[in-house]
């Protein structure tokens, strides 16, 4: 029998090395290298030695390739399809990560439930029995869903090509072992290889795959960088598991753009697509209300209309608190200074608390003049028009300065009831015939007017 072949990697960033050392070159991480076999004498594809062997591919000119457009696989669910470009398509491997218990599973399954294609939902974390709870809770009847646990890749191939699924989806990559590598499950060689297997399997049978993969302390997805380089699609689900709202980006897409993004609501049932988030963030109130704004900010393409909310009250102790939720408490400072400097407010001895409502946090320079009107309401206790809402930056100067895709911003603004929306006067707006009054501004000092 032929020598097993072992090299050293680091487990923190995946870079690999002749022999031991006790500091990694590449990430400056103490004691991470780690010995690992990496190849055995036997290794054969993924396929059975049945199975027929792909065409070699041979190059083309640029003028005879086919650029007709690509068909993809309708999901069923529109935030995701929103994310990915369409839907998924055929061929692709799809990385899906984010924090423990934030939904990824459920998603997954929730979509393979929505699926008309035959799936297989491969699990090497859940019984089929626990799998079986879930998708009662979730969708009873379908008929199209197969369950496979199961976490050696030999006996998931054989599997797959009984089966011969239109959709295969792995939970997750980290408990996935080959035979070819002795390593353990979760291992820098062990989480290659069996994505070098899974991609082989995609793109030769054109059969889309996703899978979950775990994250590490920092945020990132477990594993070596090269997991990520590997595959087509790195979706990243997030949310703070104290709310009930999820969202899912992408970081790295290549059929389609990265700036678009998907919100969910957890509930008991599965998570529920939110369709239309600014009415969830904008609360419903009869009574009119002294420090609330509307403002109209972007989250990737996607435009959004949040509220701002701002206490100003006299300061108690010898020192002004200065609290922002959601918010960067640095720019907030910026803007009470701007209103001091320029705008001859006296707030130096007061209390300021800032909160942008529903728990998210935004860090679009176009809700700061929302941030100032807030302020401004609250100081003098004067409630805004509750049609009213603000797009703009504020400079130090005290300028209203322009912020891009502000024609997206209106058009959101007047779909959902607002009268009158404030932007900068330098702002290109060539949309005509709108409901909605465009209020151009210069200077801090013209907000004032409308307010005081």
């Amino acid at each position: 029998m032929a020598k097993v072949k072992t090299t050293f990697f680091c487990q923190s960033c995946g870079s690999q090395y002749a022999k031991w050392q006790g500091q990694c070159n590449a990430c400056k991480e103490w004691n991470t290298i780690v010995e690992e076999v990496i190849q055995t004498p036997e290794k054969s594809d993924w396929k059975s030695p049945t199975s027929t062997v792909k065409k070699a591919a041979v190059p083309l000119r640029v003028k005879d390739i086919d650029v007709s457009k690509e068909p993809r696989l309708d999901t069923f669910d529109g935030e995701l399809n929103r994310v990915l470009g369409g839907g998924i398509v055929p061929g692709s491997l799809t990385l899906l990560g984010g924090e423990p218990g934030i939904g990824k599973s459920t998603l997954l399954l929730q979509i393979s439930l929505k699926l008309p294609y035959k799936t297989l939902y491969v699990s090497g974390e859940e019984s089929q029995k626990q799998i079986k709870m879930r998708a009662e809770r979730i969708n009873p009847n379908n008929n199209n869903c197969y369950i496979l646990t199961e976490t050696k890749t030999q006996n998931i191939f054989k599997q797959i090509e009984a089966l011969e699924p239109d959709v295969v989806i792995v939970d997750s990559i980290q408990t996935l072992h080959s035979d070819y590598i002795e390593s353990s499950s979760g291992s820098i060689s062990q989480i290659k290889e069996c994505t070098t297997e899974l991609i082989k399997f995609a793109k030769e049978t054109a059969t889309p795959v996703i899978l979950i993969g775990h994250i590490t302390k920092d945020g990132n997805i477990a594993g070596p960088k090269i997991l990520e380089h590997m595959v087509d699609t790195v979706l990243q689900f997030e949310g703070d598991r104290n709310h009930i709202f999820r969202i899912l980006r992408a970081n790295k897409n290549r059929f389609g753009s990265t700036n678009e993004l998907g919100i969910y609501e957890m509930q008991g049932s599965g998570l529920r697509e939110v369709t239309n988030p600014s009415e969830i963030l904008i609360s419903k109130k009869d009574e009119e209300l002294s420090g609330n704004a509307v403002a109209a900010t972007l989250e990737g393409m996607r435009p959004l209309m949040i509220e701002v909310q701002a206490l100003v009250s006299t300061a108690v102790y010898g020192t002004p608190q200065r609290s922002a939720t959601g918010f960067n408490a640095k720019r907030l400072n910026m803007l009470l200074a701007v209103l001091e400097k320029r705008a001859g407010f006296r707030l130096g001895a007061k209390d300021v608390f800032l909160n942008i409502t529903g728990g998210i946090t935004v860090d679009d320079p176009a809700i700061d003049l929302a941030v100032v009107a807030s302020i401004l309401s609250s100081n003098e206790d004067v409630a805004l028009e509750k049609d009213f809402c603000f797009a703009a930056e504020v400079g130090l100067s005290g300028e209203i300065r322009p912020v891009q895709r502000v024609e997206q911003r209106i058009l959101e603004a007047e779909k959902l009831g607002f009268s009158t929306i404030f932007v900068s006067k330098y702002n290109k707006i060539s949309l005509k015939n709108t409901a909605i009054k465009v209020q151009m501004i210069s200077k801090i000092e013209d907000l004032v007017g409308f307010i005081v």
